[in-house]
């Protein structure tokens, strides 16, 4: 399985100028391409190359490999949208692939720059390449945040062998005032997560009326900050969800919410929390630690999951007469409403297997 980690780098400080003057350079090559392709209405990278390699080349001082990386970012983020001209900040991320990268070892990496090759120290190797059986990709991203280098780097892990379909399913409901609740009963709350995205807004109206460099910096800030929060969150979840599952010997069942926030309506107090919802990302985290721990992982159709009753098969909107509670009309069951949604996403079929890749 291919998973991706963020590598710190320890330059010495004449490499760290090497490398940003390097990424400086790529980044300025990738504008000027972006440039021609946006004149031309070209997205092929086929087509630009012939218009604009030379230039890049002589103007920019860069390599043949690095000049086709920059048209190559160039393409891909005209492709995004045709109607504006990309522009690349001067020290934003460049890519690099196994032509101008390579590995001395798991704790140096020979980076090619403007001036040649640098050997770089690795200083944080990440969690997975102390891993038994572990291959380093020749692809990765050179990263330059907060004064600090990074490489984001494509990992090959080995999955354990899956075994046949378990007999037994932990259904997992997601949400967003809980984050996820199973069907043990085990409940985690996206209160805290939703209290620091509620202040944070605050901070950002306050400081986006100032509009001052120092405002602006401080907002990106807290918009990372709370990111890695958040991510942090959902890691933890995932990693007790797939331990639950893991220690009882069942698979896992997640709602296949796939284009949930084109179908829903929601009221316009509710609009932001709706589309801050990080459901795929713990998806994503859930059904990559379920591979390596060889726990099998199935999407189930999330309709009417909580108006079901588990029970009696029962199905009505009057079944939920609170967000929080369900309750019967026919038979009298009666439980916390994510719970019961968790019930039935344990017992339904499947209706695609999620690439944990």
């Amino acid at each position: 399985m291919l998973v991706t980690e963020m590598l710190k780098l320890a330059p010495s400080p004449e490499q760290a100028e090497a490398l940003l003057a390097t990424m400086r350079a790529c980044n300025a090559a990738a504008s000027r391409a972006a440039e021609v392709a946006f004149e031309h209405r070209t997205a092929n990278k086929i087509r630009l190359q012939p218009l604009v390699y030379g230039e890049l080349r002589e103007r920019f001082g860069l390599s043949s490999q690095m000049a086709v990386r920059a048209i190559s970012k160039a393409c891909e983020a005209y492709k995004r949208d045709k109607k504006i001209q990309p522009e690349f900040r001067a020290f934003g991320a460049i890519a690099y692939d196994q032509r101008i990268l390579s590995w001395k070892g798991r704790d140096r990496a020979s980076i090619l720059t403007l001036g040649g090759r640098i050997i770089v120290p690795v200083v944080y190797q990440g969690r997975w390449l102390a891993v038994t059986g572990t291959t380093l990709r020749g692809a990765a991203d050179l990263i330059y945040r907060d004064g600090m280098f990074f490489l984001a780097v494509v990992i090959d892990v080995p999955e354990p062998p899956k075994g046949p379909a378990p007999d037994k399913w932990l259904g997992v409901d997601l949400g967003i005032v809980n984050i996820a609740t199973d069907s043990d009963g085990n409940t985690y709350s996206g209160k805290a997560v939703r209290a620091i995205r509620r202040r944070n807004r605050q901070l950002r109206k306050r400081l986006q009326s100032k509009g001052t460099k120092s405002a602006r910096r401080l907002a990106r800030k807290h918009r990372r900050k709370e990111s890695r929060f958040a991510r942090d969150v959902n890691h933890v979840i995932s990693k007790k969800i797939v331990r639950e599952a893991e220690g009882t010997g069942r698979g896992i069942k997640l709602e296949d919410l796939s284009g949930i926030r084109d179908r829903i309506t929601v009221r316009k107090a509710q609009r932001t929390d709706a589309h801050s919802w990080s459901f795929r990302q713990l998806r994503t985290f859930i059904t990559y630690k379920a591979a390596l721990h060889g726990v099998n992982v199935t999407l189930v159709d999330p309709r009417n999951t909580s108006r079901e009753c588990p029970e009696c098969g029962h199905i009505s909107k009057r079944n939920r007469p609170k967000r929080d509670v369900f309750c019967c009309e026919r038979c009298g069951l009666a439980g916390p409403a994510d719970h019961i949604a968790a019930r039935n996403i344990s017992g339904r079929a499947a209706v695609m297997q999620p690439d944990a890749a």
